[in-house]
């Protein structure tokens, strides 16, 4: 491929700005953008995303039919919420113009172990129009292919047990309302933690009916699983309440949580596997105080013992710059949806992005 890739963003919010300059400096053009809020719209991408001005406005959702339909771009980044029920929209709207679309949308990293209807109508959507859609960002790195690449080290694996923290108020107010954050301790018990310990048939029935929305971990281990080759026999979820010590103001939610009150959620996801092989992962994602910083540890058990631990990642700009050297892989890709541990592992592009095609 000779021409430069043709990206649209979708969502220019806290992420968008980052997408938008590492799309351009990795040599895309982002050929339109597009946003729901009012304080967006109208402004030129190169003031959000800090870059030179490109005449590139950001339009009103609305408008985005009848640009894609003018435009014909190569790739959709959908940077907005993080359930599949809320992302289908976007997804259908780039695959019905042909287009191949990633999303920052956490459960769109291995959405087939919660919610497969939607994913598989979304497959079948992508393969007759013959585009790619996939979800990637953080996790994808940090909680899987890092993960596979030190497996590929062991001479026997028996346990896999990660744990990852990170600062809610990094990812806007739907996250943060997600994991619990403003809740009472007994609103959290009612409304999340309700969920905790059922048996393996009836929550996956409940997840995939789309009654209950599982922690991040529940997906990631299907994707490690997949990854790695595994066969899920049973696996069983936990949310617990992490609570304030102390009145914290958040700025995403707009209000102090009262001391008592809660920050956030610790999701526990254990897997057991037919080839004898354990995940016991756990996220925590909290508003954090300021003695605290986002951290990603990670102990393989087995022959030999392997750990590893990444302090303070910079968790939304690892986010955008895995998904942004994820877009040849998508390009590349069969068309479906296609999720990343079927694809190469990301490489620095050293070159424009269009030369990896």
């Amino acid at each position: 491929m000779m021409k430069k890739v043709r990206a649209v963003q979708y969502g220019c919010g806290k992420m968008g700005k980052y997408l938008i300059r590492y799309l351009q400096e990795h040599g895309a053009e982002v050929v339109a953008a597009f946003d729901i809020n009012e304080a967006v719209i109208g402004k030129d991408i190169g003031e959000i995303a800090g870059t030179a001005l490109t005449g590139v406005k950001v339009q009103a959702l609305h408008e985005a039919d009848k640009t894609l339909e003018t435009l014909k771009p190569d790739v959709g980044i959908i940077a907005t919420l993080s359930t599949m029920a809320d992302l289908e929209d976007a997804f259908s709207l780039f695959a019905r113009h042909c287009v191949n679309a990633i999303s920052t949308g956490e459960e769109a990293l291995y959405p087939w172990n919660s919610s497969p209807e939607i994913t598989q109508k979304l497959d079948i959507l992508a393969k007759e129009n013959n585009c790619t859609l996939a979800g990637s960002g953080y996790p994808d790195m940090y909680w899987g292919v890092l993960i596979d690449t030190l497996a590929g080290s062991m001479h026997k694996l028996v346990k896999v047990k990660g744990s990852s923290c990170y600062n809610v108020e990094d990812y806007g107010i739907a996250l943060a309302v997600g994991h619990g954050a403003g809740l009472t301790v007994n609103e959290f018990n009612q409304q999340i933690g309700n969920y905790n310990d059922l048996p393996y048939d009836v929550i996956s029935q409940k997840i995939e009916s789309g009654e209950y929305a599982p922690p991040y971990m529940w997906t990631q281990n299907g994707w490690l699983c997949s990854r790695l080759g595994l066969t899920i026999t049973s696996q069983i979820q936990r949310c617990v309440p992490q609570i304030a010590k102390q009145d914290t103001y958040s700025d995403t939610l707009k209000m102090t949580v009262k001391k008592g009150d809660v920050l956030g959620l610790s999701a526990v996801v254990i897997t057991e596997t037919a080839e004898g092989v354990t995940l016991e992962t756990e996220c925590i994602g909290k508003i954090l105080t300021a003695d605290e910083c986002d951290k990603n540890s990670w102990q393989l058990i087995g022959e030999p013992d392997t750990s590893i631990e990444v302090n303070n990642p910079a968790t939304v700009e690892l986010t955008c710059a895995n998904l942004v050297n994820r877009i040849p892989a998508l390009i590349n890709s069969p068309a479906g949806y296609t999720t990343t541990e079927k694809m190469p592992n990301n490489v620095y592009m050293t070159k424009p992005m269009h030369e990896y095609l």
